[in-house]
């Protein structure tokens, strides 16, 4: 009997019930089925997952087909993942599309204890994970939070801009990374796995319209070229969803404007021992960005705009425009174009199996930000970057999950390369009067060898060890600053080089069938580096040191009832040593810069959990919690709000001093999301999801220290959507709203020359979306 037979059979006997299936959160990809590849069940630590259950509920398909035929959506998803010793968010395609994550940024609204915010509302992006990250302007550092596709790691975040499409899942884990594959860090890391090719042929669309004349175009198509040879090919538009306008001239701004491409080439033996992936995308992004409004003047006595949620003010002054090359009545912008390859390769010899991932990811940048949120030229910024890096891992790991001993190691090399120039317009600041630029070029390479092992005992008790070394070195061969109509000042390089151990020790206990605890230590390692933007003394140009944490983690994962609820939590306390912040600097004469620094101590502790609650047959509800606290113990710096307000009584820049122990660190204590679905049939054939979602983030200190308009405020924001879905899954149609009660929000802030600026959230924003697969 044929698997398409069996599963007809299985349905006539199940009955008219089974007509309202939908495939489960676990099974279900981005556009109907992809036949996404997905890792054998193992994990680091060598926990053994439950075998997946096979029921007239639940069918396997062979190759890399999942079908789903299941009466009630009832499962949860992930289910191997609820027996692995780890506090990682696993996130579907469906949850994200649900959830309207289509960049970077969303993903704070779906993971606890994860904030992730615009560079002035650019496509670039800081990233903080428990309270761990630094706010990095010039985006030349590596981030304390990786993000990977695919198993390759973006050295410079903003790479990955516009490659958030056609998903399999995405996965946020947080604390010290690196003993099992790929780069060191600090703060964890967020991994997207997109789809795969399929051996049988698929292809779909969908269509996302809303506020705003915003729209989101995707489509793919998947098959067979030859025999054990595969492709895919997806793509992504985004127009339009501008929101802000100027009230002096009712200019328009923030539409959207780019494209991506992305494809894939698969090919395996016949025996399926060796496979060979090669992946290949291309973005192209134009689009406008959101701009600051200013909150409050730091020097000068012009008045600050007052302005409404959608308001905005902006210049480009012609002079400027030529300066830089690009068209006048520039808005603020981005004119990007970023590409990249990678190649994976797979053998299983029997006893092991040899992985290699080769990479090269390169981009241009051209951003234009009126950082000073005003119409006056005080602040108005545009930088060019062209950078590249290019990374190669090797790593050797057991093959068979069944068995006890469980093994990886490896190694990793990464080359990158960035310039950056950076054009300021100050015409209208009365201290300065000028246009200048500072131009800059960064070297940086680094070797890491790693190893992770475990050992399953009796009575379901897995004991786990890794280890890591890793050699950076960077360099910034020299900078220079140039005053139009004034002085050039050049610098002369600087360089600095770290090398460190990192690892990982714990133990997990498979309690009972459906509840695992564990507890690991861990140390984390990430290099130093340099702090280039607007350098004026030579001083600036001194690197910051390295980063080590020591974090100590205890977690549980339960299914007390299992399809019912679900309990997962972990407690963790971070003790770092060198932990990189954004600190303070003053330049005599000219006023205070921001500029990464190290802490010499400081701690951060708290929880995050995940709530998975289905009470009754047609009601799904999902909440995580995160809670974090965090201080610094040992950290002399400039305190900036002092400093200014001395500065606005005497007319004098004189740096005051501070001793921030005992100072909170500023992240946001509390956050909290989730959603709620009341999942109801309509027909023998149609069924309708309809339910809210929510997120709350408390305050968030800009400044260390910071108080008052140097803090952004706490906010809390309501969505809501309603979907119908077929039996045979083909489509979907739905109609969502984000920020439904219209609240007014700040996602990020900071200060520039003259003023200090908050970058708005999106107000209301009501949709609708249609997908359609084969």
């Amino acid at each position: 009997m044929t698997l398409r037979k069996a599963l007809l059979l299985s349905a006539s006997l199940l009955g008219p019930s089974l007509a309202l299936a939908a495939p489960t959160e676990k099974a279900k990809p981005l556009h109907g089925k992809t036949g996404a590849l997905h890792r054998t069940n193992t994990h680091p630590s060598g926990a053994k997952p439950a075998p997946r259950k096979t029921t007239p509920h639940s069918v396997q398909a062979h190759d890399t087909e999942t079908i789903a035929v299941t009466a009630r959506r009832t499962d949860f998803a992930f289910v191997a993942a609820q027996h692995l010793p780890d506090a990682d968010t696993r996130l579907s395609a469906e949850r994200l599309i649900q959830r309207g994550v289509v960049t970077l940024r969303g993903l704070e609204r779906v993971a606890p204890n994860l904030t992730i915010q615009s560079v002035n509302g650019t496509a670039s992006n800081n990233f903080y994970l428990r309270g761990v990250g630094f706010n990095d302007f010039t985006q030349n550092n590596i981030p304390t939070v990786m993000t990977y596709f695919d198993d390759v790691p973006f050295a410079f975040s903003t790479l990955s801009s516009g490659l958030m499409f056609d998903l399999a899942d995405v996965t946020v884990a947080p604390g010290p990374v690196g003993t099992t594959h790929g780069q060191s860090d600090t703060g964890g890391e967020i991994r997207f796995r997109t789809a795969a090719p399929t051996s049988t042929w698929h292809y779909g669309a969908s269509q996302d319209i809303a506020s705003y004349a915003r729209s989101r175009s995707e489509a793919y198509i998947s098959g067979p070229i030859a025999k054990g040879l595969d492709f895919r090919l997806a793509g992504q538009i985004r127009q339009g969803g501008g929101w802000q306008t100027d009230p002096q001239n009712g200019a328009h701004l923030g539409d959207a404007d780019s494209y991506a491409l992305r494809g894939k080439l698969r090919w395996h033996s016949d025996d399926n021992r060796t496979t060979i992936l090669l992946s290949g995308h291309f973005v192209q992004d134009n689009s406008q960005v959101v701009t600051s409004q200013a909150v409050h003047r730091l020097i000068g006595k012009t008045g600050l705009p007052h302005l409404g949620q959608r308001e905005a003010e902006w210049s480009m002054r012609p002079q400027f425009a030529n300066l830089i090359g690009r068209p006048e009545g520039l808005k603020p912008s981005e004119h990007n174009q970023f590409w990249g390859w990678d190649l994976h390769m797979d053998h299983d010899f029997g006893v092991a199996k040899l992985t290699s991932v080769t990479a090269f990811e390169t981009g241009r940048q051209g951003e234009y930000t009126d950082q000073d949120g005003t119409s006056r030229a005080e602040a108005d910024t545009y930088r060019t970057i062209s950078a590249n890096a290019f990374t190669q891992e090797l790593r050797l790991g057991s093959s068979n999950p069944d068995s006890r001993l469980q093994w990886v190691v490896g190694a990793f090399y990464q080359r990158s390369r960035m310039k950056q120039r950076f054009f300021f317009d100050y015409t209208d600041y009365a201290a300065r009067g000028y246009m200048m630029a500072t131009s800059f070029s960064m070297n940086q390479e680094s070797t890491s060898e790693f190893g992770h092992v475990s050992y399953r005992l009796p009575h379901n008790v897995t004991l786990f060890a890794g280890l890591l070394h890793e050699i950076d070195d960077r360099s910034l061969p020299g900078l220079t600053s140039e005053i139009f109509g004034g002085k050039t000042t050049a610098f002369h390089g600087e360089s600095t080089a770290a090398a460190q151990f990192a690892g990982q020790v714990g133990v997990s206990w498979q309690a009972t069938k459906t509840t695992l605890v564990y507890y690991k230590m861990s140390k984390g390692f990430k290099p130093g580096g340099f702090s280039a933007n607007n350098t004026q003394i030579q001083t600036q140009l001194d690197p910051f040191g390295p980063e080590t944490v020591l974090t100590y983690e205890f977690g549980f994962k339960s299914d007390p009832i299992p399809n019912v609820l679900r309990l997962n939590g972990a407690a963790f306390y971070n003790d770092f040593h060198g932990q990189q912040v954004v600190g303070t600097v003053l330049i005599p004469n000219y006023g205070p810069l921001s500029e990464i620094t190290n802490v010499p101590k400081s701690e951060s502790w708290g929880f995050e959990g995940t709530i998975e609650f289905h009470p009754i047959r047609h009601v799904f509800v999902t909440q995580n919690i995160g809670w974090q606290r965090g201080n610094y113990q040992d950290f002399l710096n400039v305190n900036r709000a002092a400093t200014n307000a001395a500065y606005a009584k005497t007319g004098v820049w004189r740096a005051v001093n501070s001793n921030f122990a005992g100072v909170d660190n500023g992240q946001p204590k509390l956050t909290l999301n989730g959603q709620a679905e009341w999942r109801q049939p309509l027909t023998s054939a149609l069924g309708l999801d309809v339910g809210p979602d929510w997120s709350y983030r408390g305050s968030q200190a800009i400044a260390v220290g910071g108080t008052g308009f140097y803090r952004l405020p706490p906010y809390f924001l309501l969505g809501a959507h309603a979907t119908l879905r077929p039996s045979s899954g083909k489509w979907e149609a739905t109609i969502y709203a984000s920020n439904l009660l219209n609240r007014s929000f700040f996602e990020s802030g900071g200060m520039a020359t003259t003023t200090y600026f908050y970058i708005p959230g999106p107000p209301r924003f009501i949709g609708g979306r249609i997908s359609y697969g084969f």
